[in-house]
């Protein structure tokens, strides 16, 4: 019996005897965990969530309650100012001029600010609602003649109280009567009030949506980021006191507080995620220890099953070893486990089957890379032999025939350079010697009409590149960039190396490229993506299927290490610059 028990434990498996070992512990500490989450932290916090919610609510609305308490206290002292009245009195003054009364005017609000003033503007209007002195001077005062004539605010303004006027969405005003003693009228004082402050103390919630209404429910202020999507049914209850209470359709909390010093209430809206994030913290705690629990398991269980783990350190040693050079994995003979065995065969028969695809994986990259490359320069060999040849047949037909013979034998080497192992890269020293023999073939046909010279850092001789890359630029310039301009005609072609770039630069002294033309260029250079495009020399003007294609080549070979640009010259003409590193990344 027992030995048919132990080999019974043979064959069970790694997965099994662990599982059987940590169960009841895991158990209990899930238990722990839960019970500790639930019953002495979820609860808790969430309580003490809803009493800072609306305990923000408070303070914000005591906030701005102090604020136009502060306004109350400045337009009371205003009142105080006998040159105030003597000001506004037209009937005992009549010889006052009117610069005379803006003078005292703004001499009674300057000694009611002081010397700070946490207001936008300070306006003293007449019995008709019409501006008659600004402290500031704004050339847009606010309108009260629609409050002067309007019932609705007539029993506020004849006492000393004070109304909260909103006529435009950037302006809020804190209007009141200017009355003497004896109750008479004189005009209104309009207190433009400060909306970066009061923005400021709406935006001071973190993670909250907070809406300060009117009686009416209309928003008078709100935080900057807070959502238009907010039910308006719900702002524009009825509120009274203090309270909190889920929006169901939201699940949000929202927290209110309604103030006692006027008809303005302040809405604090916090999503429950939001507000529960503190439970989330201290989950995240629990979650550690958790794990720290966890990791004494382990110890527990490398103590009392270190035969279990031995194999799977062995195995993990094999494994880290490894790299992408080396993805041989040797077998452990000392494996006594048949989990362990079988997957130390799979994971070296995968590591074979990886290494089988790595190499396929190259393999098509690269001939693929080879084929867009030799498709690409299939575009540029036809058009360069079309040209040559042109300018062949016309140096014939006025018989030049010395010149003819120089311009067979050019473009018999410039041909044996095109084709002669096409999937090779050449040498800047090579690709400059073929552009010396165009320019050379060239010459011939234009005579003194044309002059270039070639400048070359000795040390870019042996930079990589592939073939065609700067005669066709070369190409561009003289077939279109001498249209419109008399001769002579330059062509400048430098090569330089510095700071670990190499640069060539290719300039004519033409007629330049329109905006339009070079933001076409450019762009059908980003939209072709090193793809080979089906597009017709017209598309772009100034041939740019070869500008394409040379580019094109350049990405291949270069890939996110090239930059290509095009501008005009400062004085005449246009050029041409390409800048790569000299860090090799060849396909």
């Amino acid at each position: 019996m027992l030995t048919k028990l132990g080999s019974l434990a043979q064959r069970t498996s790694l997965r099994t005897k662990l599982f059987l070992t940590f169960f009841p512990l895991l158990l209990l500490l899930l238990g722990c965990f839960l019970v500790y989450v639930n019953w002495f932290v979820v609860q808790p916090l969430r309580e003490k969530t809803v009493d800072e919610t609306l305990l923000t609510a408070t303070k914000l609305s005591e906030q701005l309650d102090d604020y136009l308490g502060v306004q109350n206290q400045l337009s009371q002292r205003l009142l105080a100012n006998a040159r105030l009245f003597e000001a506004m009195d037209l009937e005992r003054n009549p010889s006052y001029t009117r610069l005379a009364r803006v003078r005292m005017l703004k001499e009674a609000m300057f000694q009611a600010l002081g010397p700070s003033m946490d207001i936008r503007d300070m306006v003293v209007y007449d019995l008709n609602g019409d501006p008659v002195a600004s402290y500031l001077g704004m050339n847009d005062p606010l309108d009260l003649k629609s409050i002067a004539q309007d019932p609705e605010y007539a029993d506020a303004l004849g006492g000393s109280h004070y109304i909260l006027y909103k006529t435009r969405p950037d302006t809020m005003a804190f209007v009141r009567s200017i009355t003497n003693v004896d109750g008479q009228i004189f005009g209104y004082l309009s207190i433009l009030l400060d909306n970066a402050y009061m923005q400021k103390v709406a935006n001071g919630v973190l993670g909250s949506d907070v809406y300060v209404v009117d009686a009416d429910g209309s928003v008078v202020l709100k935080s900057t980021h807070a959502r238009e999507t907010f039910p308006e049914e719900q702002l524009a209850k009825e509120w009274s006191g203090s309270g909190i209470f889920t929006d169901v359709s939201s699940d949000n909390y929202v927290a209110y507080r309604k103030s006692d010093n006027n008809d303005w209430t302040t809405v604090v809206v916090t999503s429950k995620a939001s507000a529960l994030g503190s439970v989330n913290s201290v989950k995240n705690i629990s979650i550690i220890v958790i794990v720290s629990l966890t990791v004494f398991s382990f110890v527990y269980l490398y103590f009392s099953a270190s035969n279990f783990v031995l194999p799977i350190r062995r195995l993990r040693a094999q494994i880290m070893r490894m790299n992408y050079s080396n993805l041989n994995l040797q077998s452990d003979s000392k494996l006594q486990n048949n989990d362990l065995v079988l997957l130390n065969e799979a994971f070296g028969e995968l590591l074979d089957r990886l290494q089988t695809s790595i190499e396929r994986e190259k393999l098509a990259v690269h001939e693929e890379a080879m084929a867009r490359n030799s498709a690409l320069q299939a575009h540029i060999a036809p058009h360069f032999i079309h040209n040559a040849l042109y300018l062949i047949s016309i140096a014939s037909q006025e018989g030049k025939n010395e010149a003819v013979s120089d311009m067979c034998k050019q473009l018999s080497e410039s041909l044996r350079y095109i084709v002669s192992s096409p999937y090779k890269h050449v040498s800047m020293l090579e690709e400059i010697e073929h552009t010396r023999r165009y320019l050379s073939l060239v010459e011939r046909n234009y005579e003194e009409d044309l002059q270039w010279e070639i400048d070359m850092d000795p040390s870019a001789d042996a930079i990589q590149l592939p073939r065609l890359v700067i005669q066709p630029f070369v190409e561009n310039c003289i077939e279109h960039a001498f249209n419109r301009t008399d001769p002579p005609w330059t062509i400048r072609i430098q090569v330089k190396l510095y700071n670990g770039l190499w640069a060539i630069e290719i300039g004519d002294n033409g007629q330049g490229l329109r905006p339009e033309e070079i933001k076409a260029i450019m762009d059908k250079i980003e939209q072709s993506d090193h793809g080979i495009q089906d597009m017709k020399r017209e598309s772009l003007g100034i041939g740019s299927m070869g500008i394409v294609n040379t580019v094109n080549r350049l990405k291949l070979m270069y890939k996110n290490r090239l930059f290509f640009n095009i501008f005009n010259n400062a004085d005449q003409g246009a050029t041409v610059q390409i800048i790569a590193s000299l860090k090799r990344d060849f396909y």
